[in-house]
């Protein structure tokens, strides 16, 4: 278990020198920890870093150190939990070093997913020019199922479109079956069981007939093609040969797997994650992805960046002691 201390000063030590001239002077902006993230270029790595630790700091140090050894900015893939978060930190990247870093792919799993299938969809049995659901849009097709199965005349009762939409959404980034989402958390509708299930079939099947893809979609989409097409994923991989995941303890299984997958061929994966938080399980992350990270790559290396430089050292006692209580 990590343990929070206040870093009082970055200038603690003097700056070792190195035997390659780089422009920026990686050694004197961060701490040892962060520097050693930000210099691990080749394999697995795993950093675990905590709210107010530099995080951002080191993935920004970290794209900027890449482009600078000669890696093409092209060649790296940075997929954070929004776009947003991509931007800026590619535009720091680009502040601290040059325009290069504006090139490096970024984004979310989902604006990623999206790219990648425009080019691959007829593999997986969709045209390229599929139309993408958002959530009112899917619940608005599960009511038209509904309607249609008659569903809607029924006298017992049966769950409306929104809680049907949470149902599927739920099982696909759990893995979990409706039969087990049922009984843990809506029981009843346990005798409904026949019926939303094949209304969950009726839904998959109408929006392939009529090439549509919901969000949950495009993860589910892009890991079938990257299982099923080797061609692909060593396309993929021979293009994207630096791979950096941030927030790692916030992704599902489905996106690990993804991730996975196109690090298969040079393994150049780097996953960046607190270890001591994970706050959108209701959406299907897992915190299981970060902790079993050493188990499926067993050579990866485990960087450990836990100066803290928001808080005061009463508050990270306190946060310390509660963590010593943690199961996981």
């Amino acid at each position: 278990m990590k343990k929070y201390t206040l870093k009082k000063s970055i200038f603690q030590k003097e700056p070792e020198k190195t035997s390659r001239q780089f422009r920026v002077d990686y050694r004197n902006e961060l701490n040892t920890a962060q520097y050693e993230a930000v210099t691990s270029v080749n394999g697995p790595h795993l950093i675990i870093a905590g709210a107010g630790t530099g995080k951002t700091r080191t993935i920004v140090f970290r794209v900027a150190y890449l482009v600078e050894l000669g890696v093409y900015p092209e060649s790296i893939l940075l997929l954070t939990f929004t776009r947003k978060a991509a931007q800026e930190m590619l535009r720091r990247a680009s502040t601290i070093l040059d325009s290069r870093c504006e090139k490096v792919a970024g984004g979310t799993f989902h604006s990623f997913a999206n790219s990648i299938l425009r080019r691959y969809a007829p593999l997986i049995g969709f045209d390229s020019a599929f139309t993408i659901l958002d959530q009112s849009d899917s619940e608005d097709v599960v009511n038209l199922l509904r309607t249609q199965m008659r569903l809607d005349t029924r006298k017992r009762r049966f769950p409306k479109k929104q809680l049907l939409f949470t149902l599927f959404s739920r099982s696909v980034n759990t893995r979990e079956t409706l039969k087990d989402i049922l009984t843990g958390d809506y029981p009843q509708y346990l005798t409904e069981l026949e019926t939303i299930t094949q209304l969950h079939a009726n839904y998959t099947e109408y929006k392939r007939q009529y090439n549509l893809m919901d969000y949950d979609d495009l993860l589910v989409h892009l890991k079938t093609l990257l299982e099923k097409n080797q061609k692909v994923r060593d396309e993929l991989a021979d293009r994207y040969k630096y791979i950096m995941v941030d927030e790692y303890q916030d992704t599902n299984r489905i996106q690990s797997d993804i991730a996975d997958l196109l690090a298969s061929r040079h393994r150049n994966l780097m996953v960046v994650g607190d270890d001591s938080q994970s706050i959108y399980s209701f959406r299907g992350a897992t915190i299981r992805n970060i902790l079993e990270f050493p188990e499926r790559y067993k050579d990866c290396n485990i960087i450990t960046i836990e100066e803290n430089y928001r808080s005061t050292q009463p508050i990270l006692n306190v946060a310390n002691e509660i963590l010593k209580r943690a199961r996981d």
